[in-house]
């Protein structure tokens, strides 16, 4: 346990650091000990330190620009992470991640919609049109694959995979005949770029939505660690110890589909998260999930920083879409994974 304790003391080290670094850099560099100062006088509310020596301008790039950023980084890695890893003992498929059931699909349909046929700007759903269009496509591709997966008797993991499977390619359809339709030029562009992942709409007031749903379901994930490991044993197993895998599968089920859906309602599509970091963290901790879900959480929010800190800083002047940063890194450490480690799920 001490081990693990100062693990995760180094993590949680880690992520102020890289959130300061992470605030600093960017097409204006600031100096890292003014972007230091900066938080201190902000988060104490002007009582600690002073901005009299430090210009306006990185002030208003650190703390109205970048930080919103850097904080949706930490929450929505930590939400792919954990949704990942929840996944993969929901279906005892090592190969899951978020998207495997078709919610990344129904957000992707969603948005889709707001923004070729006009939803997205106008005035009904003001700023949050597309979030609130792919929140809303997430949620009916999660309760099509329950629906689909509950028909013709108890829900099993592999019903959920084949439904996910499903259901994803059924939403891709619609998004392609809704984009094959539009003539809607600029629409498409942004479709393309959100397809792709970005943190760049980030702000202060999609913050807390952001913090008290991710921290919510993961706090609640932290929790039901024997529940979590009862499902990497299979169904009969879990019949003789009298616990009721198909109910924890579908509320599980409906708590990952809502994080996913807030993620990808707010940075688009992000890959690669939710299926390489549980796998590297089970190779140092084990799959204990008692262990397991925090550092998964920890782990993600440390690797989406330093993708979104790669994806600002490769091309001069230019931001490249996070999305293509976590695939370039993420496929290659999974092929890792798989060919020289050697890697048995559950082991």
């Amino acid at each position: 346990m001490g081990v693990y304790v100062i693990t995760i003391f180094l993590l949680l080290a880690a992520i102020i650091f890289s959130l300061c670094f992470s605030a600093s850099v960017g097409q204006a560099d600031v100096p890292l000990r003014q972007t230091y100062e900066i938080l201190v006088n902000k988060i104490s509310g002007g009582v600690l330190g002073s901005l009299n020596d430090i210009p306006n301008s990185f002030v208003n790039i650190v703390w109205q620009v970048r930080i919103p950023r850097v904080i949706f980084a930490v929450f929505i890695g930590m939400a792919l992470a954990v949704s990942g890893a929840v996944m993969q003992a929901l279906v005892q498929n090592p190969l899951a991640d978020p998207y495997i059931l078709g919610i990344s699909s129904g957000s992707s349909l969603g948005a889709t919609f707001a923004i070729l046929i006009g939803f997205g700007g106008g005035s009904i759903f003001s700023q949050f049109g597309l979030a609130f269009s792919a929140f809303i496509g997430a949620v009916i591709a999660s309760l099509a694959v329950l629906l689909l997966s509950s028909v013709g008797g108890r829900m099993t993991s592999m019903k959920l995979v084949l439904s996910g499977s499903v259901i994803s390619a059924l939403c891709s359809s619609f998004s392609s005949i809704i984009v094959y339709f539009a003539n809607n030029a600029e629409g498409m562009k942004t479709v393309t770029f959100w397809a792709m992942g970005s943190l760049a709409a980030s702000s202060w007031s999609k913050v807390p939505i952001l913090i008290i749903t991710v921290s919510g379901i993961t706090v609640f994930f932290l929790f039901q660690h024997r529940i979590l490991n009862t499902m990497l044993l299979g169904d009969e197993a879990a019949a003789t110890l009298g616990i009721p895998l198909s109910k924890y599968r579908r509320f599980y089920m409906l708590l990952t589909s809502l994080l996913t859906g807030v993620v990808v309602a707010y940075s688009g599509m992000i890959g690669f998260i939710g299926l390489i970091i549980p796998h590297i963290v089970r190779g140092f901790i084990g799959s204990d999930h008692k262990r397991l879900v925090l550092t998964t959480a920890l782990i993600g929010s440390l690797f989406l920083i330093w993708a979104d800190v790669i994806s600002r800083v490769i091309v001069e002047n230019v931001e490249l879409p996070i999305g293509i940063i976590t695939s370039i890194i993420g496929a290659p450490m999974f092929i890792y994974i798989i060919v020289k480690r050697g890697y048995n799920f559950g082991g």
